[in-house]
């Protein structure tokens, strides 16, 4: 099985909404290292950090 970069972001968000549903003080870490996250891969796809 092949994940893709278009695999990781629904991944990413069903997990990052379990963790809400499970301890809500965890929203904003999770919503920081989600934006972290697509920034990184959004820049990537420009500069091409990593191949």
């Amino acid at each position: 099985m092949v994940v893709a970069a278009n695999h990781i972001a629904p991944i990413v968000a069903l997990l990052a909404g379990v963790l809400i549903l499970i301890v809500p003080r965890l929203l904003n870490f999770i919503v920081a290292i989600y934006l972290i996250v697509v920034g990184l891969i959004g820049l990537n796809g420009i500069y091409h950090f990593v191949s």
